[in-house]
């Protein structure tokens, strides 16, 4: 094969780190590319040490690692890919401010199609600070948009990106996986889980994801102990690791409601995750909410303004419930629903069928879409 038609089909996809539930996305995309006449490489760094407290790194025996190096306390990324660059088509990489070789890419790069694939936008962030704001122009110095969810578009439509060079995703999780551990649970595990974990007969709130600020462990810990006062019987199980790990260690001492499980994945999670109720997530609701989803258990947030754009996907009152960003009004609602079931029962049925809905096979062929309307079309960043 020539130099020539070798550039022509390679897609470098770069991420600044590989986390495990990524893992078999990449590996559908590398069949789905394979299948349009694209070869893919997938290049990715290391995360940082915040990060590597999440114990959520994945591996992939193909990628390609990168050198990575993190500056100001982990604000700033140098993770050069440009000798991988040269002989792709396309590159695809995500719009993250810290990613200072991106900038090169999408300014510098003029033999191949940039594409960014993110949020489209720091939903965390100032929208009118400088960061944000440069962000925004950045946004615009690309061939294509791989967009999250429709929120993703809407906010890079708004930025004044052309709608037809945006391609929604629905970003996803490994849903067909999670729905089988669902399935493979069995009454006798949930007995032998139960009785391990000392859980009574009272309901079941859980907590599921990384234990971090935007998450506000804080105030799910505090709105959990209302919830006790006022809720008999109520338990709390909190699945998870990271830089706030203290904060539920502490919560759990002298307070054996409180059951704190660590980082489960895979079967185990599932098993653990069966045994609740109901799902609370005042903090930043992400991929998380198709656990809530593909176990059926409703989750609870609030209008907390710190979401991904995956919030899209909950339509509350229907298959999960968003509260004000109080604690009294979390408290209420979820007090409500606990004692609800036939309330929670309807939601259950909904979350199953949107679990079906989002899908990584959805997910790899709307990309594959994406990267061949990308080619197809002239490179717009001049």
């Amino acid at each position: 094969m020539s130099m020539t038609s070798a550039v022509a089909r390679r897609v470098l996809v770069v991420q600044r780190r590989l986390t495990h539930y990524r893992v078999p996305f990449f590996e559908l995309l590398r069949r789905d590319l394979r299948d349009a006449g694209l070869e893919l490489c997938l290049a990715h760094g290391e995360p940082t040490a915040q990060e590597a407290t999440k114990r959520d790194s994945g591996e992939l025996s193909w990628a390609v690692r990168l050198p990575t190096r993190y500056f100001l306390d982990g604000r700033i990324c140098w993770q050069p890919f440009g000798h991988l660059a040269r002989d792709a088509a396309v590159t695809v990489i995500t719009a993250e401010n810290k990613m200072l070789c991106n900038l090169g890419e999408q300014f510098l790069a003029r033999n191949r199609r940039v594409l960014l694939w993110g949020h489209g936008a720091n939903l965390q962030g100032n929208r009118d600070s400088l960061r944000e704001r440069f962000k925004a122009r950045v946004a615009l110095r690309a061939d294509w948009w791989l967009a999250y969810t429709d929120m993703s578009r809407d906010l890079v439509r708004a930025l004044g990106f052309p709608s037809d060079r945006i391609t929604v995703l629905q970003n996803a999780v490994d849903t067909a996986e999670l729905s089988a551990q669902f399935q493979a649970v069995t009454p006798q595990a949930q007995q032998r889980l139960r009785a391990e974990l000392g859980l009574t007969e009272g309901p079941v709130g859980l907590y599921v994801g990384s234990l971090y600020t935007e998450k506000r462990i804080e105030f799910l810990l505090e709105a959990a102990r209302a919830l006790r006062q006022r809720v008999p019987g109520f338990q709390l199980l909190i699945i998870g690791g990271g830089p706030q790990q203290h904060l539920v260690d502490a919560a759990a001492q002298g307070a054996s409601w409180i059951k704190v499980l660590g980082i489960r994945k895979g079967a185990d999670k599932a098993l653990a995750a069966s045994l609740a109720d109901v799902m609370l997530n005042p903090g930043l609701v992400g991929l998380n909410i198709l656990d809530s989803f593909v176990g059926g258990t409703p989750m609870i947030t609030t209008d907390c303004g710190l979401h991904s754009p995956e919030i899209a996907y909950l339509a509350s009152g229907r298959n999960g419930v968003m509260t004000a960003d109080s604690l009294d009004a979390f408290v209420q609602a979820s007090a409500a629903l606990l004692q609800d079931r036939s309330a929670r029962e309807a939601m259950r049925a909904a979350c199953l069928a949107d679990g079906a809905r989002y899908t990584i096979e959805q997910m790899s062929r709307h990309f594959t879409q994406g990267v061949v309307a990308a080619l197809a079309a002239p490179i717009r960043r001049g």
